[in-house]
């Protein structure tokens, strides 16, 4: 049968058609409130889009695999080592060299002093067969110093090493709040330290435009993508005054997306990226080429509570950024928000991208999102939006700029509290914390949990006394020095007086932390008590009656600490009341219908207001009947879109006193 008679028998259905069909399913309710999602951005998530017509593939830097890289953060050299090699020998090919007192080790980081502690760190590991990408903070360059020092010390060519210094002053400032030196001063570092890596033959990058501290701020997607564009085109304005032609400027550069849950929109975001930087290579008179754009999964996303579900977020955000074209991708271990991952978690996360390579062959299609339509959608309305979003920075007179003036900060402060209500709603669910929680987990393991702090090596936080590096060293010279064996801190020099630039730093925050806090409080009941605060359920008529409000209501408490005392329901209150009093929970909610609730509700409620219950709930919308409810002793009502953290924390006010 050839195509046509195919088409004759089976005719395309149009929009058109479906749309009908999904108002008689709807039966009235608005389409775009019950179909239709919206970003942080405000750009509209259809629920089905037509084939997208005349796209083109994003192209990367190179085509085949992405890079599998793993974090190097363990605070000693050679446990750092150890763990390295592992991940090397289990199929990564790339390492993220992360130093102590960087934003991105969260209290942990190789502890380099030296070059033979970086020497020990890297001990086995074959710099010329992987990719490098060094993660320093604000001592990047000293740190990109002593990283070329080890490869004159080993013999290597810096031609034959794929390496990225990381160097990201702008980035670093916007975590830390300060700048050791003027911007002027700053592009002049720039400027020398890339002249001294062309002499020397470097073929990697040297800068870095980093999405991560703009993204653990809250920033919506198109708010990450605007400022890791004006602190791309702020190193080409930086480098350009120093006599380097913007061809050789952008050779220098690779840019980092952070990765999340969210397919559609990371999707997106990392093909929005890769249109937006072309049209800067236009607007500077280049021909455009692929970017090296590195991902990393959400720190945001990492939750404490229930962490086993961090797995299925990072292979979303893995996939994701796999198919939007990261040249390189670096998972976030499972147990990282609750202190610095062992063996095994490790493991998880480089098998995570091993099995999307090797198993289901993510790598073997070149932009497998073009041509459909969900994505080229919302990369097209990404690009608008961020083109826009960055057009304002630029007018502010760009990225520091920007950030001196409080102004990039107080945008992504918006979309942060549009965010936590979100999340205080559940409107944004978390699973295992807001969403399905559970409360009798089993502890995971980890190397060093989060508060502990190592000590530092000798070298590291002091000089010894020894001769310091002026302010104003050469890149070369700190080379020289880092292989003549001086430590990290005289590399630094001893800049003293207050920061010639200060701004207000971004934070760093992780979306469960309020819930968290609750189950924290919880915990610490238990601890002091022996005993969980608990809350009655008072489950009105037959089972099927109420599972499904009850059901709701374990899943509410429980995302606070809060265990559910459940029971098979009760047709009188006498019964129900003497049931409240035998449970020993201080608290209760009434489950059931709203046909029930309009017979026997306002019962329920005096009877356990007079055994005494502190506080009681009632699952669902009260409606009309919310006067004579409140009167007869309900004092809280939970349902879908409430502000469950208000709740929850009244709820453990009183089950604590």
């Amino acid at each position: 049968m050839d195509d046509l008679s195919l088409a004759a028998d089976f005719p395309q259905a149009t929009r058109e058609q479906w749309l009908k069909r999904v108002e008689g399913v709807l039966k009235g309710a608005d389409f775009g409130k019950k179909l239709v999602a919206r970003s942080h951005d405000g750009i509209d998530i259809q629920p089905l889009y037509p084939k997208a017509e005349g796209s083109a593939p994003v192209a990367r830097e190179q085509a085949g695999r992405w890079r599998i890289s793993q974090r190097l953060d363990h605070p000693d050299p050679e446990k750092a080592n150890d763990l390295a090699l592992l991940d090397l020998e289990g199929g990564a090919d790339a390492l993220t060299l992360v130093i102590h007192k960087a934003p991105a080790a969260r209290g942990f980081g190789v502890r380099i002093g030296s070059l033979d502690d970086l020497d020990r760190a890297l001990s086995g590991v074959m710099l010329d067969l992987i990719h490098l990408r060094v993660d320093a903070g604000g001592h990047g360059r000293q740190m990109a110093a002593l990283v070329l020092a080890l490869a004159a010390r080993r013999g290597h060519k810096l031609a034959d090493l794929s390496l990225d210094l990381g160097l990201d002053p702008v980035g670093a400032m916007a975590a830390q709040g300060k700048m050791s030196a003027s911007w002027s001063t700053m592009a002049g570092r720039m400027g020398d330290t890339l002249g001294h890596l062309t002499e020397q033959g470097f073929a990697g990058r040297a800068f870095l435009a980093d999405g991560r501290v703009y993204h653990e701020a809250g920033a919506s997607e198109a708010q990450e993508l605007a400022a890791v564009l004006a602190t791309g085109v702020g190193y080409l304005r930086a480098l350009e005054t120093q006599g380097h032609m913007l061809e050789a400027a952008r050779r220098a550069l690779s840019f980092l997306l952070v990765a999340d849950a969210d397919e559609f929109l990371t999707v997106a975001k990392l093909r929005a990226l890769r249109r937006l930087w072309a049209r800067v290579e236009q607007a500077c008179g280049l021909d455009p080429k692929p970017i090296r754009l590195h991902a990393e999964t959400a720190w945001r996303m990492t939750s404490r509570r229930d962490p086993w579900v961090n797995m299925l977020r990072t292979t979303v955000a893995a996939f994701s950024a796999g198919i939007g074209g990261a040249d390189s991708v670096t998972v976030l271990p499972f147990t990282a928000a609750l202190g610095l991952p062992d063996a095994f978690a490790r493991r998880v996360a480089r098998n995570t991208q091993l099995i999307l390579l090797d198993e289901s062959n993510l790598s073997r299609v070149a932009d497998p999102a073009a041509g459909a339509g969900g994505f080229e959608a919302l990369t097209d309305a990404l690009c608008d939006k961020a083109w826009g979003l960055f057009q304002e920075i630029e007018r502010e007179g760009g990225i520091l700029e920007s950030l001196k003036g409080d102004k990039l900060q107080a945008r992504i402060a918006a979309v942060r509290t549009q965010r936590e209500k979100a999340v205080a709603t559940r409107r944004e669910p978390i699973t295992g914390t807001s969403e399905f929680p559970n409360i009798h987990e089993a502890q995971v393991t980890v190397l060093m949990p989060a508060s502990e702090e190592p000590s530092s090596p000798k070298g590291e936080d002091k000089a010894a006394g020894e001769q310091v590096a002026p302010a104003e060293t050469s890149f070369s010279a700190l080379v020289r020095m880092a292989g003549q064996g001086a430590t990290l801190l005289q590399l630094v020099g001893t800049a003293s007086g207050p920061s010639p630039v200060a701004i207000a730093p971004l934070p760093s925050t992780r979306i469960a932390e309020p819930f968290e806090r609750l189950r924290d409080r919880a915990d610490a009941h238990l601890a002091k008590t022996g005993e969980r605060p608990k809350i009655f359920l008072a489950n009105l008529g037959p089972i099927a009656a109420f599972t499904a409000r009850a059901t709701f209501a374990k899943n509410f408490f429980e995302a606070g600490g809060i265990e559910a005392v459940t029971n098979d329901g009760f047709s009188d209150n006498d019964a129900l009341r003497k049931a409240y009093l035998d449970s020993k929970a201080r608290l209760a909610c009434i489950c059931s219908t709203d046909e029930i609730y309009e017979k026997h509700a306002e019962g329920a409620a005096q009877a356990l207001g007079l055994a005494g219950s502190p506080l009681i709930a009632l699952a669902g919308r009260p409606g009309e009947r919310e006067e004579p409810l409140t009167r007869a002793g309900i004092t809280t009502f939970i349902f879908a879109g409430c502000d469950a953290l208000a709740i929850l924390n009244r709820a453990l006010d009183e089950a604590c006193s």
